[in-house]
């Protein structure tokens, strides 16, 4: 158990000291958002989505994120059948329309390798409509077809290993990084705006654990606010 936990807070203290100015940039980015009353669109395939999943409609989480979910590009309707999707061209265009996104939003697409068909064609598809856009993924990949972080507007190396995982065993390489490296960017990135949006005099909209006194009724007000503006909720 230690050989992981030192594996994962040294890959987290590794982004927090090396992308800093990456990160500055992106909690920048999501303050924009939030005085525009605007959304952060997150997108991710596989395991990726999950950080899209985390950030949105929780306790604790900015109101104004959108996840931009597909199931044929997710887990639960054929694990097999969503990988291979991913590689498939031609496809985020049409799951990137349904979304509702628009010039002044914020969208960030994650992806460990950076290589992907859908992951780098909705990254290009956000920008050609105007979007600003974020990747997350690592440079490891560079060398093995990685292009998302030198085509997104602000790039932010998650620098998980070639191959995720890092726990040996025997033959096998187990422990992968690549959800708590992207789950501490996104949220770090979150949080960090939404302070400094509040310094800039715009109060962020973060929803409340429904089980605490208050905070299904903060709840319903920003679910109301944002009906019709995020897919999925």
């Amino acid at each position: 158990m230690s050989e992981y936990l030192e594996s994962i807070t040294a890959l987290l203290k590794r982004i927090e000291s090396e992308e800093a100015t990456a990160l500055d940039c992106a909690s920048d980015a999501v303050a924009d958002v939030i005085c525009r009353d605007a959304l952060v669109h997150v997108f991710g395939c596989g395991h990726s989505h999950l950080a899209a999943l985390d950030a949105f409609y929780r306790a604790g989480g900015l109101a104004c994120v959108s996840p931009v979910l597909d199931e044929d590009l997710m887990l639960h309707d054929g694990a097999a059948k969503s990988s291979r999707m991913e590689k498939m061209p031609g496809i985020a265009a049409e799951v990137f329309r349904r979304h509702g996104v628009k010039p002044g939003d914020l969208f960030v697409v994650i992806s460990a390798s950076g290589k992907n068909a859908a992951p780098v064609e909705m990254l290009r598809t956000a920008k050609a409509a105007g979007v600003k856009t974020t990747a997350i993924a690592s440079s490891a990949y560079r060398p093995h077809g990685g292009v998302l972080l030198d085509e997104a507007d602000i790039a932010i190396d998650c620098k998980v290993p070639h191959g995720d995982a890092v726990i040996e065993v025997g033959e096998a390489t187990m422990g992968g990084l690549s959800t708590y490296a992207s789950l501490f960017i996104l949220n770090t990135v979150l949080i960090d705006g939404a302070k400094k949006a509040l310094a800039r005099g715009v109060t962020p909209p973060v929803y409340t654990s429904g089980n605490v006194e208050g905070g299904t009724a903060r709840n319903v007000a920003l679910e109301e606010r944002y009906f019709g503006r995020i897919k999925h909720l």
